[in-house]
C-alpha cells in the first residue's frame, strides 16, 4: 500500500536555497576580485601566459606584438 511523502517544510526550503545563493554570491565576487587585480596589474599571486610568454603581476601587459 502506497504511503504518502513527508513534505518539507517551506522554511527548510527557502534556507537552502539561501545558502546555495550566498555560496554562488561569494565565488562570482572572489572571480570579479580576481578579474579586477588583474586588469591593474596588482596581482600578486596569478600568472597568465600571453603571446607563448608567461607575464607576472609586475611586468605590464600589452597586447602590441613586437
Amino acid at each position: 500500500m502506497a504511503v504518502p511523502k513527508k513534505h518539507t517544510s517551506k522554511s527548510k526550503t527557502r534556507i537552502r536555497k539561501s545558502i546555495w545563493k550566498n555560496k554562488s554570491t561569494k565565488k562570482a565576487l572572489k572571480a570579479f576580485s580576481l578579474a579586477r587585480s588583474i586588469l591593474t596589474n596588482r596581482s600578486k599571486s596569478f600568472y597568465y601566459a600571453m603571446n607563448n610568454k608567461l607575464f607576472g603581476s609586475s611586468e605590464s601587459v600589452s597586447t602590441d606584438d613586437k
